[in-house]
């Protein structure tokens, strides 16, 4: 089942309004393109909805082991890097760029306990940019895993989104696709994980949030 997600309500009733008072105003100027303001009003109404969608998702049983992707879209990258914030260390970071037309809830990749939490304000470089990992508004999250092993990922606006939500605090013990936030209007997730976690994706695959499996973690995992 799809519903709206919860962020989405205010920012429809705004369109709404803004609709009905286009065609309200077109209905009245009895002019010939009234009727392209009518179909405008629709669009906009349309893609607000299509936009803040919030569809069910089917978790993978046994997901205690689990790295699940957090969003919708495209993998476009895939690379080594040094990860100093949480990890402190050599670490995969695996980038997941959404489009316009992508569901923009965001979901945990893993289960274990929030330790590490803070929001950056910054640029509107376009997601796929390189640097836009460092430059763009951003918030940060570290995870420990059960096993101990730390899972580090980001929200990272792009150029249309202008704004990060989520409800993520330190010390919260979360579950993997768990919903926890959204990034409107086109946007980038990056998951980072260290060495030793085997992951089954590559550069070019379209992920699922809470139901594309990226990677198995390694370890003693939960009593």
């Amino acid at each position: 089942m799809t519903t709206i997600a919860k962020g989405g309500y205010s920012v429809i009733a705004r369109g709404l309004i803004i609709a009905v008072a286009v065609c309200v105003g077109a209905y009245f100027s009895h002019a010939w393109w009234q009727y392209l303001l009518y179909g405008w009003a629709a669009v906009l109404v349309g893609l607000l909805v299509m936009f803040f969608r919030d569809p069910e998702r089917r978790i993978p049983d046994n997901n205690d082991k689990l790295i699940i992707a957090p969003a919708d879209g495209e993998i476009v990258s895939i690379k080594t890097v040094d990860e100093p914030i949480y990890i402190e260390g050599e670490a995969t970071q695996i980038s997941i760029f959404l489009s316009m037309f992508d569901v923009h809830v965001n979901r945990l990749p893993a289960s274990g306990t929030i330790e590490y939490v803070k929001y950056h304000p910054g640029a509107y470089l376009m997601a796929r940019h390189h640097a836009a990992s460092a430059i763009n508004e951003r918030a940060d999250f570290g995870l420990r895993h059960a096993s101990g092993v730390k899972v580090f990922f980001r929200q990272i606006t792009g150029f249309l989104a202008r704004r990060i939500v989520y409800d993520l605090k330190e010390g919260a013990p979360v579950e993997a696709g768990r919903r926890f936030g959204m990034m409107k209007f086109g946007s980038r997730m990056d998951v980072l994980v260290p060495p030793g976690v085997d992951l089954h994706i590559k550069e070019g695959e379209r992920t699922v949030a809470g139901e594309t499996i990226l990677g198995h973690i390694h370890g003693k995992g939960p009593e």
